[in-house]
């Protein structure tokens, strides 16, 4: 049985196919310039920053934006049943399209899972994260690995995840006059995270998570050995 609880420190064990170390470390990561909170320090738990929150409302938005934009459609209003009288608008410029696209888009939020082995805004990523494909793996093998939760809840979205869902849901509370401003206004001449993110929701914060992009995987890990961080589980 390997047992990786979530709140020890030091846990190591050898079996002859799998090499398993748990690398914890008590002190902050040296990327973090602020101090940790305690969510973060005890538990491994970093709650999304503006930025990051930003940035994927952005993403998730204008790929909803691209694809209802893929309509050819044209919208009728009026209190008439003569078509020649009613008004004529095209779905892709509409308040309708805006509405549709912004439905629900908070909930997008909840397929993102934490990638901890990575350290910027890239952890908020869909798919699974490495550690969590490793760990399955070794339940696919046999090895029972205990991480005090049931297997079952291991893929449900974690605190952080489950959190910035409702840090989205406010931020478009927020600025949603900003959303329609920059939809029915600037569109043609500006992106929507420079618009939004950029230059209203992050006037007095760092907007530097916008341009970072996940990495290409260099594949230098051995298949017996495997290294997993307390704050990754």
């Amino acid at each position: 049985m390997i047992y990786i609880p979530l709140d020890r420190l030091l846990c190591q064990l050898y079996n002859p196919i799998i090499f398993i170390l748990i690398v914890c470390s008590a002190t902050p990561s040296l990327s973090t310039t602020s101090k940790p909170s305690i969510e973060e320090e005890v538990y491994g738990v970093k709650y999304a920053s503006d930025c990051e929150v930003c940035k994927l409302l952005v993403t998730e938005l204008q790929d909803r934006l691209d694809s209802t934009g893929k309509s050819h459609d044209v919208i009728e209003t009026g209190y008439t049943f003569d078509s020649e009288k009613r008004t004529k608008t095209k779905y892709q410029t509409s308040e309708l399209r805006l509405i549709d696209s912004m439905d629900g888009i908070c909930d997008t939020l909840l397929e993102y899972n934490i990638h901890k082995e990575r350290t910027d805004s890239t952890r908020f990523a869909k798919g699974m994260s490495t550690t969590f494909k490793t760990l399955h793996g070794l339940v696919g093998k046999g090895v029972k690995v205990d991480l005090g939760i049931p297997y079952e809840l291991w893929d449900k979205p974690s605190a952080e995840v489950t959190y910035l869902k409702s840090q989205c849901e406010k931020m478009i509370e927020q600025h949603e006059s900003d959303i329609e401003n920059w939809y029915f206004h600037h569109q043609p001449d500006q992106s929507l995270g420079k618009y939004l993110c950029e230059d209203r929701v992050l006037r007095r914060g760092d907007a530097g998570c916008l341009t970072e992009v996940v990495e290409e995987a260099t594949n230098n890990s051995d298949d017996s050995k495997t290294k997993i961080s307390k704050n990754e589980l």
